[in-house]
């Protein structure tokens, strides 16, 4: 072998060292953080009291997690410390950038250069959970969200948030933005404690904007007693977020919990951590909570009341249509209907009204991917609804559910701006002419 092929064999090696040098560098100086986040499963929860900060129950609380929209918390806080400080008043006019318009869902659908007063951006990021809206305050008190974050970081850590981070306004994924039930515990009590006259703001049931009617994402508040706020939080990598705050016999307790699997799961667990505060219990020495229907109706949020009279407006003007409908079959075969195998799975949820099978269609298979567990085994059945004038509205329905199932599908769905309609096995008796699509 000469000396240049020699040369050159050694360059190769040398090169092949230094990369993998490099890589176990790298490795080793990865945060910690993503390696524990890589790990994670299960909950992270805490129960502490509002007026003492004594902590009451915790499991977890200081995993490192993702805070999803948690994050608007931060962002809230800064927005109301500049309504303090008089930098802004609710009707102050903020001008949404280009940046903030093409923030994804969830989002009032702020347009570029468009003015959005104060007031509608707290609502907007309280109830939507409205990410366009968090960019529009963050860029107002930031100049850019980048900054802000660096700004809602330090008052983070001037909190006593030491293991919080954040890089966005929103909580849209970030891998770097995280934080620890127990950080999110202490944003929570000085939201209370530092703005009484704000927090208010998180107990608003719905509010419109721009002709719409929006309802509030923190289903808790409809059927926990004594709840009162504050924030909902989802992205995948996190899991279903809850902090939470009630009031009863004059003791307020606040609670996170981080990871649910569900909204169903985590609303369920919250509960219960609550309850065990208040008792003066330990969580795991009282009994499973269950939603009971004399406290939880079967339709139990105003959301699906929305989706309710969004389907009896399409219905109502699908009926008006003289042509280009088509009409379901009632004789359908047997291989494309999947029953509804006993009462436990004799609940559904519709997610529009169409005048096309088609679109009734594809609106099911759309809403079943974005809720893949819950409703990975639910079929597709398309039920329409004829007029006097031989037209048809086609209601979009996956059936086969459990009553869990279909309240944690529905949530899931209008968290990403879909609507959907909780079915009990009562509304589904006696239902029209059908089509089930496996």
């Amino acid at each position: 072998m000469g000396t240049k092929h020699v040369r050159s064999l050694l360059v190769l090696l040398i090169a092949l060292l230094t990369a993998t040098a490099w890589a176990s560098h790298a490795d080793a100086a990865r945060p910690k953080r993503h390696r524990l986040l890589e790990n994670l499963r299960g909950y992270s929860t805490i129960v502490m009291d509002a007026s003492s900060g004594a902590v009451l129950s915790e499991d977890n609380a200081d995993a490192e997690r993702y805070p999803a929209s948690l994050t608007k918390m931060m962002t809230l806080y800064l927005v109301f410390d500049a309504l303090h400080s008089g930098k802004l008043t609710l009707d102050t006019k903020l001008t949404t950038s280009a940046h903030a318009a093409e923030q994804s869902p969830t989002k009032l659908g702020l347009r570029p250069g468009e003015q959005v007063a104060v007031r509608d951006v707290v609502l907007g990021m309280v109830t939507r959970s409205a990410n366009d809206a968090a960019v529009v305050a963050a860029e107002a008190l930031g100049g850019t969200e980048e900054h802000f974050a660096q700004m809602m970081t330090e008052r983070a850590h001037r909190l006593g948030m030491t293991s919080t981070n954040f890089h966005n306004a929103s909580g849209l994924p970030d891998p770097l933005q995280t934080t620890t039930a127990r950080d999110i515990a202490r944003l929570s009590r000085a939201l209370i404690r530092d703005y009484p006259q704000y927090y208010t703001y998180f107990s608003t049931p719905e509010f419109t904007f721009a002709g719409q009617r929006i309802t509030n994402h923190n289903h808790l508040m409809s059927w926990y007693e004594g709840a009162d706020g504050i924030k909902t939080g989802f992205i995948n990598a996190a899991g279903f977020n809850l902090a939470a705050s009630a009031v009863r016999d004059g003791r307020r307790l606040i609670g996170v919990v981080l990871g649910g699997p569900s909204p169903y799961a985590r609303d369920r667990y919250m509960a219960k951590l609550l309850d065990a505060g208040f008792a003066g219990a330990a969580p795991g020495d009282l009994p499973e909570v269950r939603m009971a229907s004399a406290t939880v109706p079967a339709q139990p949020t105003k959301a699906t009341a929305r989706a309710a009279k969004i389907a009896q407006a399409q219905a109502r003007k699908t009926k008006r249509r003289s042509v280009g409908v088509e009409t379901a079959v009632a004789a359908t075969p047997a291989s494309f209907t999947r029953p509804v195998r006993d009462t436990d799975h004799g609940w559904a949820i519709q997610v529009g009204a169409f005048g096309r099978i088609d679109g009734a269609r594809k609106a099911a298979e759309a809403a079943a991917e974005l809720a893949p567990v819950q409703l990975t085994e639910a079929g597709i059945e398309i039920s329409s609804l004829k007029s006097h004038k031989r037209s048809a509205v086609h209601r979009a329905r996956l059936m086969g559910l459990t009553e869990a199932q279909a309240h944690d599908a529905c949530q899931i769905l209008v968290h990403k701006d879909k609507d959907c309609l909780v079915l009990s096995p009562a509304d589904l008796r006696g239902r029209s002419t059908r089509l089930a699509i496996n």
